[in-house]
């Protein structure tokens, strides 16, 4: 089949494209690199911020793009903003690609207008970025994304794309659970794919002390819950200085992160989450131990039985605290946890068993 990826999330589409070629298949990745992360790409459209004029060149270089945009199989996107234009702007780029192409599936694999109702609800998780139980999170991530999802032309965007593509493919636990009360029919959960040989060797050796890893982006910290879980992690190393260290990254290529996580032990990652994203499986695939996100739901969804390398944490401070604790206390549990990390990954996201659940499903519609 001949298949275009739009778009990136964390290399996501890229590490796809690698499964999907290895099964003898015609891939063609169109993005922007994620932005900062400069993620690899067969055809790269970059808004170039700064300079006179950049939206209007922006939009002239997309629309000279259309023509490599048509004669596919499949055309999968990775969010509905999927290029970096005012929502009302890419509704007829939509339209062309719907026109010209066999299959169009929307991915589900972060910020959009589902998720932020299935977040403000209150109704479909316990917790997520959007509410701790019945209450909502009030900050200023969450009250711009919500100004900018709900009754905008963003959410009108994300709900024509939803109704009008052939399926919906969710990556993650969280996203599969808010999209599936309206887009059931149309929907199918599948793992997050990570190439795990090109992730480089595992390092599963054991440190003097126990070595933690966590990424900051200023922007999100807040949304993301990296302010509380640092919080929680410079406490435990006022209070164990002999038994851990901190390696803090803050919006660093991906290159230089990925060297960072290999030689840490414990990456931290979403503490809303459910069920890890990419970057925590970046770290699985190194022999990390993930603390974030491993809700039960996660498990069941994949439907794994015993495996539960990761340390699943709550929005709260003190959890956060005490599990890490745990770990600086217990460093003999760490390598049966690095170990049982690498056959999570393995077993569930290797990006050509993930690549053949993709064709399984892009083929049904």
């Amino acid at each position: 089949m001949r298949i275009l990826l739009i778009g990136e999330y964390s290399n996501l589409h890229w590490g796809l494209s690698e499964g999907l070629r290895e099964a003898g298949h015609e891939v063609c990745v169109l993005s922007n690199g994620d932005f900062w992360k400069n993620y690899r790409r067969d055809i790269s459209l970059v808004r170039e911020e700064g300079t006179p004029f950049a939206g209007i060149k922006y939009l002239f270089n997309a629309i000279g793009l259309l023509p490599k945009m048509r004669g596919y199989d499949v055309v999968q996107l990775i969010n509905p903003m999927f290029l970096e234009l005012k929502a009302e702007r890419i509704f007829p780029f939509y339209r062309y690609l719907r026109r010209h192409n066999k299959r169009v599936f929307l991915g589900a694999f972060g910020m959009d207008a589902l998720w932020v109702k299935a977040g403000t609800d209150r109704k479909t998780f316990r917790y997520s970025d959007f509410n701790i139980g019945d209450r909502l999170v009030d900050n200023k991530s969450t009250r711009e994304l919500i100004a900018d999802w709900s009754g905008t032309a963003k959410e009108r965007l994300n709900y024509m794309i939803a109704d009008d593509c052939d399926g919906i493919v969710a990556g993650m636990y969280e996203y599969y659970a808010a999209y599936r009360p309206r887009y059931g029919s149309k929907l199918v959960h599948i793992p997050m794919p990570i190439n795990v040989r090109d992730a480089g060797e595992a390092k599963m050796e054991q440190h003097d002390k126990v070595r933690f890893f966590i990424g900051i982006q200023k922007s999100r910290n807040e949304y993301k819950g990296t302010d509380i879980m640092l919080r929680a992690l410079m406490r435990v190393k006022e209070n164990y200085p002999d038994r851990c260290e901190i390696l803090k990254a803050e919006n660093v290529p991906f290159e230089e992160y990925t060297k960072m996580v290999a030689d840490s032990d414990v990456l931290l990652d979403q503490l809303y989450g459910y069920s890890p994203g990419m970057n925590a499986l970046l770290a699985l695939t190194k022999g990390k131990i993930v603390v974030g996100g491993a809700e039960e739901e996660y498990y069941s969804l994949i439907g794994e039985k015993s495996l539960r390398p990761m340390v699943n944490v709550v929005p709260d401070e003190e959890d956060v605290y005490r599990k890490l604790e745990n770990l600086v206390m217990n460093p003999h549990l760490i390598p049966r946890m690095k170990e049982e990390s690498l056959q999570l990954v393995r077993k569930y996201h290797d990006h050509r068993t993930v690549a053949a659940q993709y064709l399984e499903f892009w083929q049904s519609r």
